[in-house]
Formats: structure tokens, sequence, C-alpha cells
């Protein structure tokens, strides 16, 4: 479940004290603690062999190769009405599913983002047969949706730019919403498309729905960190643009060990740990981005492993010299 409606109000009475010292108290434990919210297809699930598997889960895998080499990890379900406050009380040492990065929330809530993961955008579950090809088709329609999220908030502004009018049947959670939607309740489902696209990836009448490619909102993930830590920040981000990095260098799981041994491109030195001292100013090994590519991969790989299967196209998340956003930091 990706959660671009967190209430405002509850962000807004999460206490900020919060413990400093993160990637200490993470080894002196022994292990990371990773938010991850379940049942989520594509982000976080329990696969065929019993299994943790998943965009999120992977996030998870590559916070614990840089700082110990090793999948040392407990997994902590969250939702969205706890995901923040386990944050900031340290229950959790990161939540990489992470959240719509948007202003009340940067200013707000005492956390800090840690990079964009994934550009993602709102838009629309409808029946084929139903006539609909596009927003504008939808005016009078009856529409399912999470409530208390910003999902609401962003319809609301969307349809009333364009005076067009709607009703919304508001549920608990997203899986509500969508068995609303699946028993005829509504004629459209709307929600983070990639998502959606999970959840209804199984369902014996697939084919008779569609996700329209319109999309009415900007809904940038970035993984969350306490604010009281800027070391943890700079590894949580570093880490996570490891993978980006390595895609625009041709450096993948594959290829790594040989990359390693033969690249003479500067940067790839750089990044695994052949030259330079990158690790050490995080407060990690040498090889904490090799550590990353050698056992979660570059973006590239973690997406095929998760989204591909769900005939999820890269679009905006492609590097830029794909056409897409993500553009890494230089490692330099």
């Amino acid at each position: 479940m990706r959660l671009p409606g967190m209430p405002a109000l509850l962000l807004l009475c999460i206490p900020l004290a919060a413990p400093a010292g993160t990637l200490e108290a993470v080894r002196e434990r022994g292990f990371l603690r990773c938010g991850i919210v379940e049942s989520s297809p594509g982000f976080s699930v329990i696969n065929d062999q019993g299994e943790r598997a998943g965009f999120d889960i992977d996030h998870c895998k590559t916070l614990a190769a840089a700082i110990f080499g090793e999948f040392k990890i407990e997994y902590v379900p969250v939702t969205p009405h706890t995901a923040f406050t386990l944050l900031q009380s340290g229950g959790v040492d990161v939540f990489p599913d992470g959240a719509t990065w948007s202003f009340t929330r940067d200013i707000s809530v005492g956390l800090d983002y840690a990079g964009v993961y994934l550009f993602a955008g709102q838009t629309f579950l409808v029946r084929k047969d139903s006539g609909i090809r596009r927003v504008a088709d939808m005016d009078g329609a009856t529409i399912c949706i999470a409530q208390g999220t910003t999902l609401e908030q962003n319809m609301a502004d969307y349809f009333g730019a364009r005076g067009m009018h709607y009703q919304a049947l508001t549920f608990a959670d997203i899986d509500k919403g969508l068995q609303a939607y699946h028993a005829d309740r509504c004629d459209a489902f709307t929600n983070e498309g990639a998502s959606t696209a999970g959840r209804i990836a199984n369902w014996p009448d697939r084919d008779d729905h569609m996700i329209m490619e319109e999309v009415i909102s900007k809904e940038p993930f970035g993984p969350m960190v306490r604010q009281d830590d800027p070391r943890w920040r700079d590894l949580v981000l570093w880490s996570f643009n490891a993978v980006i990095a390595a895609e625009e260098l041709g450096v993948n799981q594959a290829n790594v060990e040989e990359q390693r041994r033969t690249s003479q491109v500067a940067e790839v030195q750089r990044m695994l740990g052949v030259n330079g001292a990158f690790g050490e100013k995080l407060g990690l090994s040498k090889d904490w981005a090799y550590n990353i590519i050698r056992l979660v991969g570059n973006y590239e790989d973690q997406w095929r492993r998760s989204f591909t299967p769900l005939g999820l196209k890269r679009g905006l998340n492609a590097t830029w010299q794909n056409g897409g956003l993500h553009s890494a930091l230089p490692f330099r």
C-alpha cells in the first residue's frame, strides 16, 4: 500500500523526540529494523517460497547489504496509522515504503526524506465495457476511494478545476475500496497506479478492467528517516542512489564482479570501493556499494523482479538517458 494520503492531523501530532546514532544502534543490535506495509503486491509480499519479496523489501535489503554485507533484517509491519509514529519513536530505523514527498510532510513531522525512489501518480481503474476512456468521461461518476487521504484532495482539486462533478464512495483502506468497485458499487476506483496494478494482477476477470494511462497528480515516493540523525539520512540516501548510479554506469548484479576487477571507469572504481574512501565517510566499509549491487542489484534488476511481472513499464522511473526522471548523484 502506498501512503499518498496520510491524514495531515495525524502527521502534525507526532512527537519530535527521537534517538540519535542510528547506525551505531543498528550495529550494536545486529540487525536493521525496517518498516514495511504487508500484502502490497509488487512492493511487499510473501512469495511462493515463503520469502518476503518486492520493491520495498529490496530497499530493506539494500540498506542491510550496505551496513552488514548480508541481510540482517527485522521486518516490522506497519500501517498508514503507525508508520510515522514507529519511525519517530525508534521502533523502526527506516520506512523505505515511504510516502508522497509533500510540503506538509517535509516540514511538519520531524522526519526527513532520503531521495525519491519511485515517481508515481494517481489514476483510475475502470471496466473496459463502461465506455470510460479518459477522466473527462467521468463527469457525474461514482468513484471508490480510500478515505482520509490526499487522494481525496487530488480528485477534488482536479474535478473542481474542470467544473466536473462526482460522488465519492469512501472506505477505510484501499483494499475495501477495490472490493466495492469489483462488486459494482461504483463506476471507477482511484489510487496510485502501481499499487492498483499489483492488487488486481490475479483477479480472474483482470482483462475486463483497465488502469487509465491518464494521471491527475504527482506522487514522488521516498524513503523516510528521523530528522535528528543527518549521517543516517546520508547513508540511506546514498545507498538508494547507488542502485541508480549502477544502472547509469552499466553495473548490474550479473556483471558487478567483473566490473570491480576490470573497469577503467573512474566513477565505477570509486562506487565499488576500488579507489577512494567513500564508504568510510558514511561509516561503512569500502565495499558497501559493491555489496548492494552484488546482493540486491541495480534499479533495473529490482524493477524487473518486482514490477515487470505486473506489466508495469518504467516510464518516468527510467533513467534520464532513457527519458525518465531518475538521475544519480555522482560518486566524486
